[in-house]
């Protein structure tokens, strides 16, 4: 299938050239594809990086921020400037490991993918220090009982979704973390798929865990808000012969 990969990142300089050559490595044997890299207001040096890197791989595409907007304006930008159908979202820091990616693909390619929207990836033996991972268990425990999305892992990178589907969804900063809950509001199957998960290779992350709590207690609220308040009818046209039959 025809696929873009979207790398959502800011101040990434130290992993982004590895990611890429992974992401060529595992994308090789899965058709057409290319790669646009966000740069969300990076100033570590990240877009000298990215221009030397374009050079050897044409099929890379690079998209800048003039400001840090953060990880869902990020995807948001990606995907609207994405040339094919269906998209691939990784995490610009390496945790994410691209060889999974073809995995993330692979359900769509099944027989019965017609009404699959979105297949998220859930980590498995994460990488992480122990307040991160304990706080992000709580996180996940709590949107899990309030949205009923079935999904364990929300704030995973890997997803492969439909570029339509993501795009009619109602865009607000942090979505990314609810797209489970989204996509099924809209009516699509949502598929997962356990992935592996690596250290952080240089850098330092973007986000503390107080940032994330304050952000998510309200984002959690709208999103069950959306929920409740979504469109529960659906319009069938009816055509000349559903017409005569009624009057029959």
């Amino acid at each position: 299938m025809e696929t873009t990969i979207v790398v959502p990142c800011r101040n990434e300089a130290s992993n982004i050239h590895s990611l890429i050559e992974g992401i060529v490595q595992s994308m090789a044997t899965s058709g057409p594809f290319e790669i646009i890299v966000v740069d969300d207001g990076s100033d570590d040096g990240m877009a000298t990086v990215l221009q030397a890197v374009r050079h050897d791989h044409p099929t890379l595409r690079v998209l800048r921020h003039d400001r840090s907007g953060g990880q869902s304006a990020a995807i948001h930008s990606g995907v609207r400037a994405a040339r094919y159908d269906l998209i691939c979202t990784l995490d610009g820091d390496g945790q994410n490991p691209p060889e999974e990616l073809p995995r993330l693909v692979a359900p769509f390619l099944a027989g019965d993918a017609a009404e699959l929207g979105l297949v998220a990836g859930q980590r498995v033996g994460r990488q992480d220090t122990l307040a991160r991972r304990l706080a992000s268990r709580f996180a996940n425990g709590l949107r899990s009982r309030i949205l009923h999305d079935g999904t364990r892992d929300t704030g995973c990178g890997l997803k492969c979704f439909r570029r339509e589907a993501f795009l009619a969804l109602p865009y607000f900063d942090h979505m990314h973390r609810y797209l489970p809950a989204l996509f099924a509001r809209d009516g699509w199957r949502i598929a997962h798929v356990d992935v592996t998960h690596r250290p952080r290779g240089g850098g330092r992350s973007n986000y503390s865990n107080l940032q994330r709590g304050i952000v998510g207690i309200f984002d959690l609220m709208g999103v069950a808000w959306l929920l409740r308040r979504r469109k529960k009818a659906h319009p069938t046209e009816i055509g000349p012969e559903t017409s005569e039959m009624e009057g029959r």
